[in-house]
C-alpha cells in the first residue's frame, strides 16, 4: 500500500481531485484515490485517470493465450465430430495434445474452461464448438444479465465501479484486450456514465446484473449520460438558490443510447463485427471478465467508509462543542484513563476531542460530579466506531486492489497443479475456476460499518436531547429557544427528526450478509448480498450525517446562549474569549458561510440549516474548519 494508506480523512487526509490517479499493476489504489476519481470536488471536477506500468503487455499476453487455446480446442472439436467411441475419442485427444504441446490427457473435460469454452451457470457442461459461438457467448452474457431494477445508481458509484474494473484488468489475469481497459479510462476522463439500476445483484458470481448494464455501453448498447454534472448525487438548484439540498437528490436528463453517448464523447465501441452477419462480438472471456467481480459492492463500501471516517471526525467535533455548551468535565478525556483500557480507537477519539476543546475556559465550571453517558462516554463509543471504520477501511482497500473475476489466468507463474497425470480432470490450461467474485468479505465488513455509524448517530441524538432538556443542560432554556417563553419552539422538532433518523438506522443495520438465497438452479448456492449492505450503509451515513449536523447547530446555539443576558445560566466574558479556538473557527465558518447558519433568534425553518451543515460535513468543510 502507499505510505499514506493508514492516514484517515478524520485527521485531514482528504481526497485530492486535482491530482491525477495512476492505475498500474504494481501500484495500489487507496480509498482516497477512488473518491477523487468517483466524486471529485462534488462540482463535476474529478481526478483524471492515467495508466502506467506494463499493463498492455500483461493484458495482451493473457488475451493472446486465450485466443490460442480457443483456436486449438475448436480445431480439436472439428476432428472429433462424428466420433462416438469413447476410447477412440480419448486416443484422438491424447494425440492432439501431444502434437500441440499442451499437457497430455485423454479426457476432453480437462480441456474445458468455464465460461470460455462452455456456457454459464447451470449450462457449465454445455460445450461451445465453434469460434463464433465462443465469441458471441460473451455478448449474449451481457445482454441476458442486464436485468436490473430500481433507480439509477449515483454517478459517483458508477465511476467507482469503472475504476475498479480498470484496476482489476491491468493486472493481466482477466483476459481482456487493452482496448477495453483504455475505453473504460477514456469514459471516466470524458465523463461517459452508464445508466446502471441499483437493484439486481446478490453479490456473488460478482455483481453480474449492474456490471452488465455498465458494460453494454462499451459495446455501443445500453444507456449512458455524458458530462451529467456533479460527480456525486448533488441537487442542482435553480439559479440564485444557494441552498445545499439533500445529497440523495440527483437531477439528470434522460440518458442517451450507449452508441450515441460514446459518439458524443468521440469514442468507439470495442465490440468487433467481423462475421458475415455483422453481429458484434467480444473475444473469449471478455464478457465474463467485465461482469464477474465485486465492483458494485466494493464501490459502495469504499465511498461509504470514506464518508464514515469523515463522519467520525465530525462526531468528535460536535461532541466537543456540546461538552463546552453544557460546561462539562474534562477528566473523562484524560490520557491516563484511556491508557489503562488500551483500545486504540478510544485513545484516538479522546485525543481528537481534547484537540478540539483545547484552550476553552467553558469547562469544569459546575458543582456537578460527572456528565451524562452521552458526553462522558464519547471516547469509548466514538472509539469503538473508529476501530470498526479502520478495520473496514483495510478490508475494502485490500479489495480495491484485488482480482475478483472468474476464471483467472496465470500466464507467467510456475504452476504445479497443471499435470493431468495426477488428476485426469485437471484443466490443462493456465485457467483457474475459483471464488474470488464472492462478496462475503465486502458484505460482512460493510455490515460492521453500518453498526458503527448507527452508533455514532445514536449517541449524538442523545447529546442533542441533553442540550434541549432544561432539567439537565445546566441553565440553558428548554429546546434552546430564545424570546418570549411559549412563543418560540426553538429546536424542539429537530430532536424529533434525529429520533426518526436513528430509528431508521437501527432497522437498516440488520446485517445483509447473513442472508443467502441460492441462485442459478442451485449451482450458486451461497451468496453474499453485499450490495444491499452497501446501499443501506449509504442511507445510514446520510442519516447519521444529518443527526450530527443537528448536534453541531444545537451546540453552537447553546454556546452562544451562554453569553446572552436573557439566559439565567449566563457565564462571564464573551464567546470569542472563552470558547476553544477550534470551535470558534467552526462557529465563524458556519455563521459567515454562504448560505450562513444563523443564531436562532425566532422560529424559522430548520431543515435548511441542517442541510447546510450536513453538506459541509460531507465535503470536509467542518473538518477543515477545525484542522485549519
Amino acid at each position: 500500500m502507499k505510505d499514506h494508506a493508514n492516514r484517515f480523512p478524520r485527521n485531514g487526509y482528504l481526497s485530492d481531485p486535482a491530482k491525477p490517479v495512476t492505475v498500474e499493476p504494481d501500484c495500489s489504489l487507496t480509498i482516497q484515490d477512488l473518491v477523487a476519481v468517483a466524486r471529485g470536488d462534488g462540482k463535476g471536477g474529478c481526478a483524471p485517470v492515467e495508466l502506467g506500468g506494463d499493463w498492455v503487455k500483461r493484458c495482451t499476453r493473457t488475451q493472446e493465450y486465450i485466443r490460442s487455446l480457443r483456436e486449438t480446442v475448436v480445431e480439436l472439436w472439428a476432428q472429433l465430430e462424428g466420433i462416438e467411441n469413447p476410447s477412440e475419442r480419448g486416443n484422438r485427444v491424447r494425440e492432439f495434445c501431444r502434437k500441440t504441446g499442451i499437457a497430455e490427457t485423454d479426457n476432453e473435460q480437462a480441456l474445458l474452461i468455464y465460461g470460455v469454452l462452455t456456457g454459464f451457470g447451470s449450462n457449465k457442461t454445455r460445450l461451445l464448438t465453434s469460434d463464433e459461438d465462443i465469441r458471441r457467448l460473451q455478448i449474449n452474457l451481457l445482454r441476458s444479465h442486464a436485468s436490473g431494477m430500481g433507480a439509477p445508481l449515483p454517478t459517483e458509484v458508477v465511476r467507482a465501479m469503472m475504476l475498479l474494473r480498470v484496476r482489476t484488468f491491468v493486472q493481466g489475469h482477466s483476459g481482456v484486450r487493452p482496448e477495453i481497459v483504455q475505453l473504460l479510462v477514456d469514459m471516466l476522463n470524458k465523463r461517459v456514465h452508464p445508466w446502471v439500476p441499483e437493484q439486481g445483484s446478490v453479490g456473488s458470481s460478482g455483481d453480474l446484473c449492474p456490471l452488465s448494464h455498465l458494460s453494454l455501453v462499451l459495446l455501443g448498447e445500453g444507456y449512458a449520460w455524458v458530462g451529467d454534472g456533479p460527480a456525486g448525487p448533488v441537487y442542482r438548484p435553480p439559479a440564485g438558490d444557494a441552498q445545499p439540498w439533500d445529497v440523495r437528490a440527483e437531477s439528470r436528463p434522460m440518458p442517451l443510447s450507449g452508441k450515441d453517448a460514446l459518439a458524443r464523447a468521440g469514442l468507439e465501441p470495442v465490440a468487433r463485427s467481423d462475421n458475415a452477419d455483422g453481429i458484434p462480438l467480444l473475444e473469449a472471456k471478455e464478457g465474463l471478465a467485465l461482469i464477474n467481480g465485486t465492483a458494485l459492492a466494493t464501490a459502495l463500501a469504499a465511498i461509504a467508509v470514506y464518508d464514515a471516517d469523515m463522519l467520525a471526525g465530525a462526531a468528535n467535533i460536535s461532541g466537543a462543542a456540546t461538552l463546552q455548551a453544557i460546561l462539562g468535565f474534562t477528566r473523562a478525556l484524560d490520557p491516563v484513563v484511556h491508557e489503562v483500557r488500551g483500545h486504540d480507537g478510544q485513545t484516538q477519539a479522546a485525543a481528537q476531542i481534547r484537540q478540539v476543546i483545547a484552550g476553552s475556559t467553558m469547562l469544569n465550571l459546575t458543582s456537578d460530579v460527572q456528565d451524562s453517558y452521552s458526553v462522558r462516554c464519547m471516547p469509548p463509543v466514538h472509539g469503538a466506531a473508529i476501530a470498526a471504520i479502520e478495520h473496514v477501511w483495510h478490508v475494502i482497500e485490500c479489495e480495491l486492489n484485488s482480482v475478483t473475476d472468474n476464471p483467472l489466468f496465470f500466464i507467467d507463474k510456475h504452476l504445479d497443479s497443471l499435470d493431468p497425470k495426477e488428476d485426469p480432470l485437471t484443466c490443462v490450461w493456465r485457467a483457474f475456476s475459483a471464488g474470488n467474485f464472492h462478496g462475503e468479505p465486502v458484505g460482512m465488513a460493510t455490515d460492521y460499518l453500518k453498526i458503527a455509524v448507527a452508533e455514532l448517530a445514536n449517541i449524538s441524538e442523545r447529546r442533542v436531547q441533553l442540550l434541549y432538556d432544561s432539567n439537565y443542560n445546566r441553565g440553558l432554556p428548554a429546546n434552546l429557544a430564545c424570546g418570549k417563553p411559549g412563543l418560540n419552539s426553538g429546536f424542539m422538532t429537530a430532536q424529533y427528526a434525529a429520533a426518526s433518523l436513528v430509528s431508521e438506522n437501527k432497522v437498516l443495520s440488520h446485517p445483509a450478509s447473513v442472508d443467502s438465497i441460492p441462485t442459478s438452479s442451485n449451482i450458486e448456492d451461497h451468496v453474499a448480498m453485499a450490495p444491499i449492505a452497501g446501499r443501506h450503509a449509504r442511507i445510514i451515513i446520510d442519516n447519521a450525517r444529518n443527526v450530527i449536523a443537528i448536534e453541531t447547530i444545537s451546540a453552537l446555539q447553546a454556546i452562544e446562549l451562554r453569553f446572552d443576558d436573557r439566559v439565567p445560566g449566563r457565564i462571564e466574558g464573551t464567546l470569542e474569549e472563552r470558547v476553544s479556538p477550534a470551535v470558534l473557527r467552526l462557529w465563524k465558518t458556519l455563521r459567515e458561510g454562504k448560505p450562513a447558519v444563523p443564531f436562532l433568534e425566532d422560529d424559522r425553518e430548520l431543515w435548511s440549516m441542517v442541510a447546510t451543515v450536513s453538506a459541509s460535513v460531507r465535503d470536509g468543510g467542518v473538518l477543515r474548519a477545525i484542522l485549519g
